[in-house]
């Protein structure tokens, strides 16, 4: 039967990463064989000594023993030697091999697009990225090693077991293949237990992650006891999962131990009558028991084998899924580096949404926008304003129509150059675990510190910075919880002034801040878009009314567009919002 050619390719993904590690995989195999040889050995020598020198009383017996005696602890060295081997260096292997996994992972999710991460948890991502790849790199260590040894000491015990006494080798036999179905059949049990709790694991990572992210929202609402009750919910159907598997595995373990507690002893009784109607001498029983500990010894390697290939391969086939991802913006075969950007900015026809079956979000979009103009985007929430400034980017791809950027169609553009040209100072400011100047160097990684502080300075953000504990090497905690509203949008605008690009996307949000705030964001706001063309997201119309273009956005698409004064002279959507939000702000001073 031939397999799926997605299975196959996943086959030989799944070995590739013994690749780079060839040599110490080859080492730690053979010190699997030779510590399964080791042992093999031991119980030949006793069979020696029970067999030849105490029977037959050798003038020489007395220092054969002592011999044999030697081999035997020359043969526990070996054996101790190979395991401290395998335990050390097979492990080290493990890790390197996790490490190069977690690796991949984390690039590819470098390359994936917004769709992805619209479609996927944050915790959930983390849980392939951490407890998926150790448990593959438990199969990988431990797998082979298993399979290694646990063949040998089988073949091996039953072969010498066999020319011991062939009628007891016969019974041992039965019990193995009783066994074996045994665990066959309850393994597939515990393959769904283990399998239900990886998901389970994975749902509560994404609680957590989701109630920490928003653990302000949480405390100003006085709703500890909502989330307490969701991470309950989540954490009882993980127990319940863990339970299943633990049923399971109980079932598991304690049948082949007590199949091999059986074969022992039936191979006792047997044994004894077969002496007593001399089948077979007691040496060779001693013998035969040896061998019955090193039979069991693979029964258990193989549990244990089950149990890490279950866990492993269904930590690999979630990790295949994030691999096997694609991203939904990829460079054409011949996209071009963009150079030499003046900003002119062309959108053609241009309709999107986010999936087949969905609405559209814009629908037939043409705008052309000239270099170094600045274009204000407004309208209601949900019109698409931050989608339509999305697209150029092609943080989105179009669902038809083209863009443009300085006459060049930005599919036919590597996706790396179309965005180094472009600067986005998000509403949502996001800053990173860090100093300062490590914030604003995210602008440009290759900053000098004169470069770093004369952005600041563009940015209104100097000042403030050095009013700080340690200067621009204050740390300013997780997302800059730190420094306030208005000092991370002014951070934020001197890692876009550092990156210096032709084109800035700005999404407006000053109406959170104070006045003082407020006006310096303003302030390094026009310093940073003199020049360049801007297109900005506006919340408040009062702060767009020097933008050369406004366009009113709506369902229907751009309705209206045209300076300030050209628009409220028109009388229509634009002087309605912007009469509204007067009243609005009106009305809030006079409660003050």
């Amino acid at each position: 039967m031939r397999c799926p050619r997605n299975n196959l390719s996943r086959v030989r993904k799944f070995f590739s990463y013994y690749k780079p590690y060839l040599g110490l995989f080859g080492a730690d195999m053979v010190c699997a064989a030779a510590s399964s040889a080791a042992m093999l050995s031991i119980p030949l020598c006793v069979r020696y000594i029970t067999t030849h020198l105490l029977l037959t009383g050798s003038e020489t017996a007395l220092y054969q023993i002592y011999m044999m005696g030697g081999l035997m602890l020359g043969l526990i060295a070996i054996y101790a030697a190979c395991h401290a081997f395998i335990d050390y260096q097979g492990h080290s292997m493990g890790a390197l091999m996790e490490r190069d996994m977690r690796s991949e992972l984390f690039n590819h999710y470098q390359k994936l697009s917004f769709s992805f991460y619209d479609e996927h948890k944050t915790g959930q991502l983390m849980t392939r990225i951490s407890s998926d790849t150790f448990d593959l790199a438990e199969l990988y260590h431990h797998g082979p090693e298993d399979i290694i040894i646990s063949s040998l000491n089988f073949i091996g015990a039953l072969i010498i077991l066999i020319n011991v006494n062939a009628n007891l080798a016969l019974i041992t036999s039965l019990f193995v293949a009783v066994i074996g179905i045994y665990g066959f059949c309850t393994a597939k049990k515990m393959y769904a237990a283990l399998k239900s709790s990886s998901d389970k694991i994975e749902d509560i990572n994404a609680q957590v992650e989701d109630t920490l992210s928003g653990i302000r929202v949480v405390k100003s609402f006085i709703n500890e006891e909502i989330e307490k009750k969701k991470f309950a919910h989540k954490n009882q159907a993980f127990f319940e999962s863990r339970k299943k598997g633990y049923k399971a595995e109980a079932y598991f373990y304690n049948g082949l131990i007590s199949f091999t507690q059986l074969m022992t002893i039936t191979v006792v009784i047997f044994g004894a009558v077969s002496i007593v109607k001399g089948f077979i001498g007691l040496a060779d029983l001693l013998t035969f028991l040896l061998y019955i500990g090193i039979l069991i010894e693979p029964v258990q390697r193989l549990g244990n084998f089950i149990r890490l290939y279950q866990q492993g391969i269904t930590g690999f086939n979630r990790f295949m899924q994030v691999l096997e991802a694609r991203p939904d913006i990829q460079d054409a075969p011949h996209a071009v580096d963009l150079t030499c950007v003046h900003g002119e900015i062309e959108f053609k026809d241009v309709s999107f949404k986010y999936k087949e079956g969905y609405d559209h979000v814009l629908k037939n979009i043409s705008l052309k926008i000239k270099a170094g103009e600045y274009v204000a985007l407004v309208g209601s929430s949900g019109v698409g304003k931050t989608t339509l400034c999305s697209l150029i980017p092609r943080f989105y791809e179009v669902s038809a129509g083209e863009i443009f950027i300085d006459g060049q169609e930005i599919k036919h553009l590597t996706s790396t150059s179309l965005r180094s040209h472009i600067g986005l100072v998000q509403q949502d400011v996001y800053l990173f675990s860090g100093t300062v100047a490590e914030n604003i160097r995210y602008g440009k990684p290759d900053a000098t510190e004169e470069e770093i502080v004369l952005a600041a300075k563009h940015a209104n953000a100097h000042a403030f910075i050095m009013a700080l504990p340690n200067g621009y090497y204050t740390d300013i905690g997780q997302r800059g919880v730190k420094l306030s509203g208005g000092q991370r949008q002014r951070l934020s605008i001197a890692r876009v002034f550092l990156k210096n690009p032709p084109i800035i996307i700005f999404d407006e949000a000053t109406s959170s801040l104070d006045n003082e705030s407020e006006s310096a964001v303003q302030n390094s706001f026009e310093r940073l878009i003199k020049n360049r063309t801007t297109l900005v997201i506006a919340h408040r119309l009062s702060t767009v009314k020097n933008a050369h273009r406004i366009l009113v956005l709506t369902d229907n698409g751009i309705e209206e567009q045209g300076t300030h004064a050209q628009l409220l002279a028109l009388d229509g959507a634009y002087a309605r919002l912007y009469n509204m939000q007067l009243r609005i702000e009106d009305a809030g001073t006079g409660q003050e």
